[in-house]
């Protein structure tokens, strides 16, 4: 990859890894629902224009009937689950069990006929990564450190984030994500707007969590996005998608050196083996089984 590339590659991982940061941070002052229809709005408010201004808002909204469903899996469900564990377990769990995404979609993958997970690569890469989630739910939620509901909730979250991308990539693949994920922010906007003001604080929040709040629309929420389809243009879907695993180690760091979190025993086993085998998991084979 060209130097450009590489800065943007790390970037980007950095930028998708503190969202678990912010949000940890965020929940001690605002609802979940709050939270999340802030980061939509500026999310929206930023790519919709980008893509009225590339010609490709048009077809997106054409596909409406798979563009909803996406917002649900992608964005509706998972941002408000991640949102609300985060309240009763630590960032860098999050973020690690986030990182079960890969693993997910490779087993959506061989549901939908994809006769490529049967490799043996990626066999050993789904059970590396099931070996690393059960010790990190068992040793986390054993221990009394994390709550065993919250930690369930991220991996829905995951599961989510896995159906909704493979179900667009199928369906829709001819259209921009870029279009995709603006309008998918407007609809996740507007069925939180009525939860949002129900939960809205008496009081204005912080300028500290008003700041952080900013922050998540403008960075991970929209930033990322654009900068990630980028990239993807210049070194393809495959090699991008290797940004997940940066993500997740820079959330796990980030919450250790910025909110003290403890770096646990249950972290220590499950990252390595979740990632190892998400890599696995998601590498494509050109032998295919018969």
């Amino acid at each position: 990859m060209s130097r450009r590339n590489w800065f943007l590659f790390f970037f980007i991982g950095f930028i998708w890894g503190i969202p678990y940061l912010l949000i940890k941070v965020a929940v001690d002052e605002l609802a979940p629902p709050v939270i999340v229809f802030s980061r939509v709005v500026i999310g929206a408010a930023i790519l919709i224009p980008m893509a009225i201004a590339r010609g490709s808002l048009l077809p997106a909204l054409k596909a409406w009937r798979y563009v909803i469903p996406y917002a649900i899996g992608e964005m509706i469900g998972p941002w408000f689950l991640i949102t609300a564990a985060e309240q009763n377990m630590s960032s860098g769990l999050a973020g690690l069990l986030v990182a079960t995404v890969p693993i997910w979609s490779t087993i959506l993958a061989s549901i939908h006929g994809d006769k490529t997970v049967w490799h043996h690569k990626r066999l050993l890469g789904i059970l590396i990564g099931f070996v690393g989630i059960v010790l990190v739910v068992g040793i986390e939620s054993f221990s009394g450190r994390q709550s065993i509901v919250a930690i369930f909730m991220i991996i829905i979250a995951a599961i989510g984030y896995a159906w909704a991308v493979t179900m667009v990539n199928a369906k829709i693949p001819h259209i921009e994500p870029l279009s995709i994920n603006g309008i998918a922010m407007a609809f996740t906007a507007l069925v939180y707007l009525p939860i949002a003001i129900a939960t809205a604080p008496a009081h204005l929040p912080t300028l500290k969590v008003s700041a952080i709040v900013l922050a998540l629309g403008l960075f991970p929420t929209a930033l990322a996005f654009f900068l990630f389809f980028q990239l993807i243009k210049d070194i393809g879907t495959a090699r991008g998608s290797l940004v997940t695993y940066l993500n997740t180690a820079f959330a796990v760091i980030l919450g250790v050196i910025i909110l003290k979190e403890p770096f646990t025993l249950g972290i220590a086993l499950g990252l390595p083996l979740v990632l190892i085998g998400s890599y696995f998991a998601s590498r494509k084979t050109v032998t295919s089984v018969q």
